[in-house]
């Protein structure tokens, strides 16, 4: 059965730190909902009604899109080993960009990734953990790497030129892109 909590506890944030994926969900008017894995040791905690990640460029930015659309989405963590438990966190969100003065102040928090492209900051409006039994049980090989290799042999100004010819989602919303390398 679902549970609901007005903000993470320490069993929540332990469980947190020990996912290796984790899934973020949006959703504008008249465009699809985007779903989207993520990996790479990226999330952070940063209290028990915040949350940050750091993003890296990949095959689109919809997400960036969405929230500035909208600003609603959805953390989803399931447990692939045991126990089985589900946890999802429902907020707000933003794209911070390396121009923002945001992103002095976020980016302590990370491990510059190759690619990085900007930060979201969530803030958690509610909390929700369930069973998770349906969940198969599964083991974490490696990290994949061919998104780093791809974003190594890329110079700073080539990598930021791609990012900056990215300014529409693929439903044709306007994104937010980095006009400076991002630093860290």
């Amino acid at each position: 059965m679902a549970e609901f909590f007005d903000a993470l506890d320490d069993r929540h944030i332990a469980f947190v730190a020990k996912q290796p994926v984790f899934f973020v969900a949006t959703a504008a008017a008249e465009a699809r909902i985007n779903l989207s894995p993520k990996g790479m040791d990226s999330f952070r905690v940063l209290g028990t009604n915040r949350v940050a990640w750091l993003d890296v460029g990949g095959s689109g930015n919809e997400t960036n899109a969405h929230l500035i659309a909208d600003g609603r989405i959805t953390v989803m963590f399931c447990a692939f080993e045991q126990p089985a438990l589900i946890l999802r966190l429902y907020g707000r969100a933003r794209p911070v960009l390396p121009q923002d003065a945001e992103w002095g102040a976020l980016i302590p928090h990370f491990a510059m990734l190759e690619g990085t492209r900007q930060i979201f900051d969530m803030a958690v409006e509610q909390v929700q953990t369930s069973c998770g039994w349906g969940v198969p049980l599964m083991t974490l090989d490696r990290p994949r790497e061919t998104l780093s290799k791809a974003h190594a042999k890329l110079s700073a100004k080539e990598r930021l030129a791609k990012f900056m010819a990215r300014d529409r989602s693929i439903d044709g919303l306007p994104v937010r892109v980095p006009t400076q390398v991002p630093a860290g």
